[in-house]
């Protein structure tokens, strides 16, 4: 497999209404998060089948799918970045863990980041150090600070919440609305595994989170709970 073969495949499925309909539902005019972002309209499934072709691919492939302009070779390559890294062990999952932190700059829409976050770097990170989680929430870039939050997805999954809860915390006054919906997120998916965990932190935060982060933490609550925390703002 090579990425002339894999672009090909991608602009077989190529769709420009789709592609018209995907760059405004990521924000992709001017001033806006995915600003001068392309797509040429391939769906999510049809790049996850693709890339189940293509996990052989060097990463000197999956660099230049990376650094591409348009929005689908990028979700491509990480795709297959990912399902590399989970067959991986080793050296040769540390190399592919520093590759994909050295290729942020291209990890840049909520989707790259979603698909990502929590396979390479929350995984990674299970039995090491967790510190760089907090540098990448400090970032002055969104989408460092979303690879942060996200990837505490992969604790949450093992039973493990501190992370999140800390993050959570270091991010109640950021500015940006996907950050607010991404720490939601993840508070409720603390929830969805121990209540009481979210409620403790409902209960100590709930009158200074943002609304669009309360409304995302609270989302699988009794309706009761939910307007006791909406209240509390």
């Amino acid at each position: 497999m090579n990425v002339d073969l894999l672009k090909a495949k991608l602009r077989a499925l190529a769709s420009p209404k789709k592609a018209v309909i995907l760059q405004g539902f990521f924000k992709t005019g001017p001033g806006q998060y995915g600003e001068g972002d392309r797509f040429i309209g391939v769906t999510v499934p049809q790049i996850r089948h693709i890339a189940r072709s293509g996990p052989d691919l060097p990463l000197e492939g999956i660099r230049e799918l990376l650094r591409r302009g348009v929005h689908e070779e990028r979700l491509l390559g990480l795709l297959i970045l990912t399902e590399r890294f989970q067959g991986a062990f080793g050296k040769e999952r540390s190399k592919l863990f520093k590759f994909y932190l050295h290729h942020l700059t291209w990890v840049n829409n909520w989707d790259l980041v979603d698909s990502s976050a929590h396979h390479i770097v929350g995984a990674y990170l299970e039995d090491k150090d967790r510190s760089l989680l907090d540098r990448l929430a400090a970032s002055s870039r969104l989408w460092d600070r979303r690879v942060a939050m996200v990837a505490t997805l992969h604790f949450i999954r093992k039973g493990q919440f501190d992370d999140t809860l800390r993050l959570a915390r270091s991010l109640l006054n950021d500015q940006e609305d996907l950050m607010h919906k991404a720490a939601g997120w993840m508070l409720r998916e603390v929830g969805k595994r121990n209540e009481a965990v979210l409620t403790g932190f409902l209960e100590a935060h709930a009158p200074s989170m943002p609304r669009t982060m309360l409304r995302y933490a609270i989302e699988r609550l009794s309706a009761a709970k939910k307007k006791r925390f909406l209240n509390k703002k």
